[in-house]
């Protein structure tokens, strides 16, 4: 989708730079990317201690292994 957006130039060229983009699409993209994986994990640390869980991960491991089988 195209967008026009006014962003200083100052803030594209040192995003430009810091994510060695071919181009300032891809160093914008990159960097929204970024910051939506960086919001996706802080929601998920906000939710420490709000699951009860109470598998450990080797039991975790045992299931996934068996629900991947690599032999088939």
């Amino acid at each position: 989708m195209r967008t026009t957006i006014n962003i200083d130039d100052e803030i594209l060229n040192f995003v430009v730079k810091e994510t060695k983009a071919p181009t300032r699409t891809a160093a914008v993209r990159q960097a929204l990317e970024d910051y939506v994986r960086r919001k996706k994990i802080e929601k998920l640390i906000a939710l420490k201690g709000k699951i009860k869980f109470d598998m450990d991960w080797k039991t975790l491991r045992k299931g996934w292994d068996r629900h991947f089988d690599r032999t088939r």
